[in-house]
């Protein structure tokens, strides 16, 4: 079950304040790249301590910008790799973390082979660009095996969506897809005026911690279809949903009067999910 710890925290300091204006003198952000450079050191410690839950492997950060976040976890006993796109960060990180230099990979996290990367299990964290933060989800997802713990900051209506329960507005696809294979902790909230630029919305930090789910007992490709098909019609009742995956004719007689086809997507468990998936799969099988 996801785990919920609400808090927030903001910091005024003069000397954070004068440090962040001297900083964001050396990279531009981008808005193409979804960049929103933090500039609380209280924070980003605070983000960079999430890792800890997971002990003992090394740790990438995806989207390091100027190394706010990466000063604090360069400093942690373990092995630290940094992926960043932007090529300005990139050479702003080589010149400004020269410890690091071997470890700072300029390339797009959505398109690596991450199991080459350490050839161990990782941490995965950052302050995630928003536009792409559930694709980095997706992607975490499909390298779940090797990816015990996922921490970092995204935006807090998507957090919310991630560790919401059933029954729940926020309740949806990637609340199933993730809670599936992992814990979901909100830890806290940040507010907008510790960025640069700021962002039109509140962000929130997070972790993602492995349960111990080995298997679905049931299709994994399948189980994602399912749960993407029915909550892109949440409004409506499964029975007229699931029709995109079997279509209106050719299954057994009586599968769509079925007690739980009445029902909408944000009121089924995992476990649920599961059992429709399975209940698909033999229709499938049968048409």
């Amino acid at each position: 079950m996801p785990v919920f710890i609400y808090g927030t925290i903001a910091s005024n300091s003069a000397f954070l304040y004068t440090f962040a204006l001297y900083i964001m003198k050396q990279v531009r952000p981008k808005k193409h790249l979804g960049q929103h450079f933090l500039t609380d050191l209280n924070i980003a410690k605070r983000i960079a301590d999430t890792v800890d839950a997971c002990p003992d492997i090394p740790v990438l950060e995806v989207g390091p910008g100027m190394g706010v976040l990466t000063r604090f976890l360069v400093e942690k006993p373990r092995q630290v790799k940094v992926v960043e796109i932007d090529r300005e960060s990139v050479a702003y990180l080589n010149e400004n973390f020269p410890r690091l230099r071997d470890n700072i990979i300029g390339d797009d996290f959505l398109r690596m082979d991450l199991s080459t990367l350490f050839g161990a299990p990782f941490v995965l964290t950052g302050n995630y660009p928003y536009d792409i933060s559930s694709q980095i989800f997706f992607k975490m997802l499909d390298n779940k095996d090797i990816i015990p713990c996922c921490t970092g900051m995204i935006q807090r209506e998507v957090a919310l969506r991630m560790a919401s329960a059933p029954g729940t507005k926020a309740y949806g696809i990637l609340s199933v897809l993730v809670q599936a294979w992992y814990d979901v902790e909100y830890l806290f909230t940040v507010d907008e005026d510790v960025f640069n630029p700021p962002p039109k919305v509140k962000s929130a930090v997070i972790r993602m911690t492995r349960n111990g789910v080995t298997d679905l007992g049931c299709d994994e490709q399948l189980f994602r279809r399912v749960v993407k098909t029915v909550f892109n019609q949440r409004r409506k009742m499964l029975r007229v949903s699931l029709r995109q995956i079997l279509g209106a004719q050719n299954v057994t007689p009586g599968f769509y009067e079925r007690d739980i086809m009445t029902r909408r997507p944000e009121q089924l468990t995992i476990a649920e999910f599961a059992m429709l998936t399975n209940m698909v799969e033999e229709e499938l099988k049968h048409n």
